[in-house]
């Protein structure tokens, strides 16, 4: 299938269950997390990597390994820590000494990074040249070793945890790797009936289980059906006009932004806006992409690439404020006040 090719309504039918069937699987060990769910499912459709962060003990990497088992996909997990070295992650090369003519010869040894879903445990724990190893893989889909090179099962996807909160022993990740990434999922508490069944669900005596309702080629079908949804030339535009809003040099960006942000998103943010904005649709079952879906994608896709300065900094002004008044205003809504900035006794 392709942009210009309509689809069946049997591939919507087709996305829309897979939505349910995973989420439906996934309820018995994961409480709430709708919308962080819902966002995995999004970047995993549409072939993206993501990054959730979040404090300890929110069940993100059991949320992950549980995604994993329910699509059927290979799992891998690499635990980052400051030791790490780049051969841990892509493999390495070792001499093999045949027996017949006692000639030695190299073999690759794969590194856990040849799965289809890889879950990258506190990434932000391992120092930059380990964090570089995964530039290639996320980006090409391939590691070089050895001056050759391997390429990675398809899917293959990443999906990291980072504790914001630990810096001690952390390395913050450059924007370049933050921007391989498609998402940046916020994971937050549970409320109180959530963490009330939380705690029930995890002192009883049952161990629930998670069962495979999906495999490689239903999210194959799945992916080949978002990237077929059409996108009005009008909903385009939308992604685009928001994505250069954020830039302080544009002329798109409003005079409010531009002592808020030292750097805004670059074009990918738009290419994503726009795929997600297409799987959102087809996970609910919708023919085409809608300005709703834009702005549904805009914060989790943004927020990440946005470098605030100083002033924002210090004034507690968050990315997640400011995309929130420039979709304000995109949906007609001008405040005439910046972002609101925190109480003061509230710190």
């Amino acid at each position: 299938m392709t942009d210009s090719q309509p689809f069946a309504p049997t591939a919507l039918r087709q996305a829309a269950d897979f939505r349910d069937r995973v989420r439906e699987a996934l309820a018995p060990i994961i409480v709430g997390q709708r919308h962080v769910i819902d966002e995995l499912l999004v970047a995993v459709v549409c072939g993206g990597h993501c990054l959730l962060e979040g404090v300890p003990g929110l069940a993100k990497t059991l949320l992950v390994r549980s995604l994993a088992r329910a699509l059927a996909v290979d799992f891998g997990r690499i635990q980052f820590t400051p030791d790490l070295m780049p051969a841990d992650i892509t493999g390495t090369e070792v001499l093999d000494e045949d027996p017949a003519d006692g000639r030695r010869r190299p073999r690759f040894i794969p590194g856990p990074i040849f799965r289809n879903l890889i879950l990258a445990d506190e990434i932000n724990r391992a120092p930059p040249k380990t964090q570089s190893a995964l530039l290639e893989a996320m980006q090409e889909s391939r590691v070089t070793a050895g001056g050759a090179t391997h390429e990675l099962p398809r899917p293959f996807l990443v999906l990291a945890t980072r504790n914001p909160i630990d810096q001690e022993g952390t390395y913050p990740l450059p924007e370049g790797q933050l921007d391989r990434f498609m998402f940046l999922v916020a994971v937050d508490y549970p409320d109180g009936d959530e963490e009330l069944e939380i705690v029930r669900r995890t002192t009883s005596p049952d161990v629930p289980t998670v069962t495979a309702v999906a495999d490689r080629g239903t999210l194959a079908a799945v992916s080949a059906t978002v990237r077929a949804i059409p996108v009005a030339d009008h909903v385009m535009r939308k992604a685009v006009g928001l994505v250069r809003a954020t830039r302080p040099g544009c002329a798109e960006s409003p005079a409010w932004l531009r002592s808020l942000v030292r750097y805004g998103a670059g074009p990918r943010a738009a290419q994503f806006i726009v795929l997600a904005a297409k799987a959102s649709a087809a996970l609910d079952g919708r023919p085409c992409a809608e300005v709703r879906d834009v702005h549904g994608a805009a914060t989790a896709v943004l927020r990440h690439r946005l470098v605030t300065t100083f002033e924002a900094e210090s004034e507690g002004i968050r990315p997640d404020a400011i995309v929130a008044r420039l979709l304000g205003e995109d949906a007609g809504w001008r405040s005439p006040s910046p972002p609101r900035r925190p109480d003061p006794g509230s710190r």
